[in-house]
């Protein structure tokens, strides 16, 4: 069950703010899915270890970490589809070697749903075939195909697991940077009636005139409303722009990953190094402006950079913390205008 309202809609753009009410609970958007209102959960990791069995015998995911939230669950593809040597893709799923043992698996559509009904994910996504960049129309095409093909038999495979109090499932477009190609797999994934529309297959290297000439393209297409979730996009400029051309959710690696590597953000534009040696005695925090944990508590700069340097584990935390937190407060601002 998946209700979708838009509270307030931009008079110069697609902007919108919006909010989506789950089995467990609503969360404003714009969105990105790491944060205090909804959190994203990765299927190919929790499929591998702890195993989605084990999950459910503990009541499922909500109840495994203790989060009465909504939670969203990707179909695992992404990763599936990055192993590249170690994955072989067929007409009816994929088949790879997991990257903690070598261990085979095959995937298929309905699989995916299964693991993800196990986990009690209140928003699912349906395995879906994401092509690398560059690749050949051919590729692309074969991209399409086999997404649409997978979305259908997704959508057959929830409708016979339930039909009261059903989770949400959304179509993700995919289609490379062919715009035909992404309108032909937009306009068939809303034929079948999704509650919501994903965007994959962008920012995996292709130039950004590319990604947001196909955003823009989609914006014209897709049902204004339901939720529109722009996958693997985080940048902050980049969410700015995103939200004037509809999009309601986001999800990235990046503050996370940037945060491995000492650097967080101060601004939509400029992000800090702090691996950078003149910082070694800096007794400011990040950001004097910043209210989130690490900010707040005067983590300085300097301590930071010591920690970044000894390959504290806990430097990794408080940047992460910083990252997030910035994230989340630009997504408040563009909604509070």
């Amino acid at each position: 069950m998946l209700k979708f309202q838009i509270l307030k809609n931009s008079r110069k753009s697609s902007f919108r703010i919006g909010k989506i009410t789950t089995l467990h609970g609503s969360f404003s958007t714009p969105a990105f899915n790491l944060g205090t209102e909804i959190i994203l959960a990765n299927t190919y990791h929790l499929y591998l270890r702890p195993g989605e069995k084990n999950i459910k015998k503990m009541n499922g995911l909500h109840q495994f970490m203790n989060w009465d939230k909504p939670l969203l669950t990707d179909s695992g593809g992404f990763q599936v589809f990055s192993l590249a040597k170690m994955r072989k893709i067929k007409e009816d799923g994929v088949e790879f070697s997991s990257h903690i043992d070598g261990s085979k698996h095959f995937l298929t559509s309905e699989k995916v749903i299964d693991i993800q009904y196990a986990l009690g994910a209140d928003i699912m996504m349906p395995l879906d075939y994401c092509a690398t960049y560059p690749c050949s129309y051919k590729e692309a095409e074969r991209a399409v195909r086999l997404t649409l093909a997978w979305a259908r038999r997704s959508r057959e495979r929830l409708d016979k697991l339930t039909s009261k109090d059903r989770p949400a499932l959304f179509g993700i477009v995919q289609g490379s940077t062919f715009s035909d190609l992404r309108e032909y797999c937009a306009r068939e994934l809303i034929k079948l009636n999704f509650d919501g529309y994903a965007i994959g297959g962008l920012a995996v290297g292709e130039p950004k005139k590319e990604e947001w000439k196909i955003i823009r393209h989609l914006d014209k297409i897709l049902p204004k409303d339901k939720p529109r979730y722009l996958m693997g996009v985080g940048d902050p400029e980049d969410l700015i722009t995103a939200t004037k051309l509809g999009i309601d959710m986001f999800d990235c690696v990046l503050p996370t990953r940037l945060a491995r590597h000492g650097v967080v953000f101060q601004t939509k534009n400029l992000k800090l190094n702090l691996l950078k040696s003149e910082l070694k005695t800096d007794k400011n925090p990040i950001d004097k402006n910043c209210s989130c944990y690490t900010c707040k508590n005067n983590f300085s700069r300097g301590y930071l950079h010591h920690l970044i340097k000894e390959k504290e584990i806990l430097c990794h935390r408080l940047l992460t913390i910083h990252n997030l937190y910035f994230i989340q407060n630009l997504l408040k601002q563009i909604i509070n205008g």
